[in-house]
């Protein structure tokens, strides 16, 4: 007989939908809507992400670190566990009960991260925390969306296009990295990376880790010269030029192709929304 799951709370998000907070056979998981998110039994992604994102900031001294999205906290945990003890890492998440649980009943499953000295948290929209010029940072690393055409908030969309783009690139230093995650590929926006003056690929990551579905990540790193990153621009370097490959996001309640229990998205039956970071 199936074990019963227990319901540890739930938030109204922005677009009505109803968030969820369960445990059942010793993990959690979030829904939306009575439908599968995000589950503790699947975080290999989004660790990967601030692996790749941080590679090396181990020894440098001082580094900034941004994450959009908190979720269960995996990828915060990474980050942290990746950088120097002089470094920061800000975290910016929109929903207020994710935030609590996370301080709560979610607290030891990446070894509190939010308790780290490192750690600032940015309790709001990621778009409006980055429109708010804060200070240069050496990785971004965007986990606030089902992809970079799928939009959990219509604002997200705006991270996506060329103008969004260009200035994610503007607050990273030189030689800094963005990294996107998406539940499925999207081979358009290796092209809009590049366009938008970064180098650019796309890594598949398992949720799993040795197993389960596979989710892809957009690397982007800002080259150390202007002249490399007009290189890196050049149509002969990227996708034939096309519009953003942001496209408008769904109505308010609508679901997404966010994958049930981090299984990569494919076009068809519709999934649930993350919620905002």
């Amino acid at each position: 007989m199936p074990q019963p799951k227990e319901l540890i709370g739930r938030a109204r998000l922005p677009q009505g939908q109803e968030l969820t907070l369960t445990r059942q056979y010793g993990h959690f998981h979030m829904a939306v809507d009575g439908v599968p998110l995000m589950s503790s039994a699947a975080q290999h992604s989004e660790q990967k992400m601030a692996t790749v994102g941080c590679e090396g900031f181990a020894d440098r001294p001082r580094t900034r670190t941004l994450v959009g999205g908190l979720g269960m906290g995996y990828t915060l945990r990474a980050a942290l566990d990746a950088v120097s003890p002089t470094s920061r890492v800000v975290v910016a998440e929109f929903v207020r009960e994710v935030i609590d649980w996370n301080r709560g009943a979610l607290a030891d499953l990446a070894a509190r991260p939010l308790e780290d000295p490192r750690a600032e948290l940015y309790a709001g929209d990621i778009v409006k925390y980055l429109a708010s010029g804060p200070e240069q940072f050496d990785a971004i690393l965007l986990d606030t969306d089902n992809g970079p055409d799928d939009f959990t908030a219509k604002g997200n969309a705006a991270l996506y296009t060329p103008k969004g783009l260009a200035r994610l690139r503007s607050l990273l230093r030189p030689g800094g990295r963005l990294v996107v995650w998406s539940a499925y590929q999207c081979p358009p926006f290796v092209g809009a990376l590049k366009r938008a003056g970064f180098t650019a690929r796309a890594l598949r990551a398992k949720a799993r880790g040795t197993k389960g579905g596979r989710h892809t990540l957009y690397v982007g790193v800002r080259p150390l010269t202007e002249d490399a990153a007009r290189s890196a621009a050049r149509p002969g370097n990227a996708q034939a030029a096309k519009p953003a490959v942001a496209k408008q996001a769904k109505p308010a309640g609508a679901k997404s192709t966010r994958p049930t229990s981090k299984r990569p998205a494919k076009r068809g039956p519709a999934k649930p929304r993350r919620p905002r970071g």
